[in-house]
């Protein structure tokens, strides 16, 4: 059981007692525990996070909870505290030992406590053995200073709307900042081991409730849906489109919105996001290294609390361009070994990612030649980069039928899902399921945010309207057509190749740390090139220590990493697989560029 006396409310910034020369406090508040004498809680809501400091028989013990951990608070009349919640705030300092900061004959809803109870949900980085990882917290202060309800949740509630304000970055008012625009929640639920509803609903649903953040959620039912989606809606009305699958499922979303006319100012204004349930996860894992987030598969804490916090960065895309199709990526662009493993092994998608390893032995076994000529335009001082600049705006773009195309007027027609689904089929065509259709299903029962909404796939108004004739628009190229000669300073390879694989992300999947020096944004693609000739151990150490990237350092007559910024790649042969982010897209000639500064990213608040 504890008391609260109201001290001094410093709504103008002051200097605190414990805090340092550029800790400014905002509220501060004494808060006795009954059952140990001697013993207050000194509680300070600073620049820096919540303070609290335990007092007992003249010692001082102090922990500050970080405000770039706290997502959210509430205010309650009573006690109600949800099963497998974290403890009071006492147990932020004393360990197990846990005290009781309210009353425990103060049921839900006690008409007769007076108090006002005040909720303060965080996520401490905390270290386990090695590795870090986030624990929840639930942080509860009780205010009864005064003898009525209303005085003493006046009271709570400034705490709210200020912890609000400061996690916001808004000026101090005692009303909390108002953010009426929802998350787009765009879900394949057949990512990876098909968990993506499951991971959605335990993992993501309840952090965004408790940061009072609402949402939209639609899962996709149908090829391209997702790209159809925010081809077609007014995406300026939500806050940010969040992608929860594969990396395939934002391949969509990203194509989707380069086939707006109005794509810069989307970009601008609509950030993008990804929730890591497929099997490759490479973009998640990049951002989660770059920010200092603990990456823990099927816990998706961190990248969560980036929706509800709400920070972004720009992120470079490429331009890629086929003989038939333009399209954008984010990821990577693959011919060869690594290529071969990530589609071949669709047929094993239900291990999740473990099927990527168990093909891997199954190609070097039975190890592939690939005859072409590799042009790159090498970036000769990666230290020395110029500052990146916005793109140009349109130039040619490419329609979704193949051909070359300026943009013109739209017409619409009712989209049917079974003819899109049977005229793929037909095609004959290999496609990811991570992008592919994902099948009708039942309704499901989520856990949403007040006023969020879930859209079951067979709701009557969850059917669009798609474009007869649909351009490809994005930043004007540099490059030659893909069939002309290249400039002098380019660098020409040709024989054959085990695999070129080229990446603009540190990481292409969960445990392949691909390209350490890799940014979200620096102008700079890297290009793993492995010829004919080298040793199977070599590739099997290659693959073996992935995760350590020890292939960055063997250099070789067989294997080299190039930073580019262009490159082409003309395979000799009809037979083999290229893949976009990967996705599989046509065989032949394919070259690309990168642009930086094109897509703003919801990333987390550590770095």
């Amino acid at each position: 059981m504890a008391d609260s006396q109201q001290s001094k409310d410093v709504m103008n910034v002051v200097e605190g007692e414990y805090s340092d020369s550029k800790e400014h406090v905002y509220l501060q508040e004494t808060f006795y525990i009954l059952s140990k004498k001697n013993s207050v809680f000194r509680v300070r809501l600073t620049s820096k996070g919540l303070s609290l400091a335990k007092e007992t028989d003249g010692n001082c013990k102090e922990q500050t909870i970080l405000l770039r951990d706290i997502v959210g608070s509430k205010c309650m009349r009573s006690k109600r505290r949800r099963p497998g919640a974290g403890s009071c705030v006492c147990s932020s300092l004393v360990g197990p030992h846990q005290l009781k900061v309210v009353d425990e004959n103060s049921g839900d809803l006690d008409e007769n406590d007076i108090s006002a109870y005040l909720y303060v949900y965080a996520y401490i980085l905390k270290r386990s053995r090695r590795t870090l990882k986030r624990e929840r917290t639930t942080i509860t202060l009780r205010f009864r200073s005064y003898d009525k309800y209303d005085d003493n949740n006046r009271e709570a509630q400034k705490w709210r709307a200020t912890l609000k304000c400061l996690i916001a970055g808004q000026p101090i008012t005692y009303s909390p900042p108002v953010n009426d625009k929802k998350l787009l929640i765009l879900l394949n639920p057949k990512s990876g081991p098909g968990k993506a509803r499951e991971q959605f609903q335990t993992k993501v649903a309840p952090i965004l409730q408790e940061a009072e953040v609402p949402y939209d959620l639609h899962v996709t039912k149908y090829a391209q849906y997702a790209r159809e989606f925010v081809r077609t809606r007014n995406v300026y009305a939500w806050r940010g489109v969040v992608a929860v699958g594969g990396d395939g499922v934002l391949f969509e979303v990203l194509n989707g919105m380069f086939e707006r006319l109005d794509w810069q100012q989307a970009f601008e204004e609509v950030p993008l996001a990804i929730m890591p349930c497929g099997s490759g996860n490479g973009l998640a894992r990049s951002i989660c290294h770059l920010y200092n987030e603990p990456y823990i598969p099927q816990n998706l804490t961190g990248l969560t609390m980036a929706l509800a916090r709400g920070k972004s960065t720009h992120m470079d895309v490429v331009r890629v361009e086929t003989k038939t199709k333009i399209m954008f990526s984010f990821l990577s662009v693959g011919w060869g070994l690594l290529s071969d493993i990530d589609i071949e092994s669709e047929r094993l998608r239900a291990m999740g990612g473990q099927r990527f390893a168990v093909w891997a032995v199954a190609r070097i076994l039975g190890l592939r030649k690939y005859k072409g000529v590799v042009s790159y335009l090498k970036i000769k001082d990666i230290s020395n980069l110029p500052k990146p600049k916005q793109p140009l705006t349109l130039s040619h773009s490419v329609s979704q039928d193949g051909a070359l195309d300026s943009p013109d007027a739209e017409a619409f027609i009712d989209c049917d899902e079974h003819s899109e689904v049977f005229s793929n089929a037909r095609s004959g065509r290999h496609q990811r399921v991570d992008s592919w259709y994902s099948v009708n299903s039942r309704r499901s029962a989520f856990f949403s945010t007040r006023g969020s909404e879930y859209h079951s796939v067979t709701s009557e108004n969850s059917e669009m309207r798609s474009p007869v004739h649909v351009c490809m628009h994005g930043p004007a190229s540099h490059l030659p057509s893909l069939m002309s000669q290249l400039p002098s300073n380019w660098v020409h390879e040709q024989g054959e190749f085990i695999m070129v694989h080229v990446s603009y992300q540190s990481y292409i999947g969960e445990d392949f740390l691909f390209a350490p020096r890799s940014q979200l944004c620096d102008g700079v693609m890297w290009m793993l090139i492995i010829k004919a000739g080298v040793s199977r151990s070599q590739l099997l150490s290659f693959l073996v220590n992935a995760g350590q990237a020890s292939h960055v350092e063997m250099n070789s007559e067989y294997i080299k990493m190039v930073p580019v910024s262009a490159f082409r790649i003309v395979p000799e042969g009809p037979d083999g697989i290229l893949t976009v982010d990967g996705e599989l897209v046509e065989y032949g000639p394919i070259q690309a560029e990168i642009f930086p500064n094109i897509v703003k990213l919801l990333v987390p608040d550590n770095k």
